[in-house]
């Protein structure tokens, strides 16, 4: 779920809500009840699990070799 930024027009208190896409935007402060407006801030997001590079995509490893030491003629270092 997003993290949205709220600041209030009244006491000037800013506070965080974590909301749904479908929720309503926040309209009072939790703290004196007054209006509030959505501030537009920087968004953060972490990458979790291995993911492409950690599975060995990143890594330097060398070239599988041909199992025939490369004498089959569909081998790319036979010449």
């Amino acid at each position: 779920m997003p993290l949205y930024e709220y600041q209030c027009k009244s006491c000037n208190n800013t506070f965080e809500l974590r909301q749904k896409f479908s929720d309503a935007p926040a309209s009072e402060c939790p703290q004196c009840g007054g209006p509030v407006e959505k501030l537009i801030s920087q968004s953060g997001f972490s990458l979790k699990g291995g993911g492409w590079y950690g599975d060995g995509y990143g890594s330097s490893k060398a070239a599988p070799s041909c199992p025939s030491g490369g004498s089959c003629a569909g081998c790319p270092s036979a010449s």
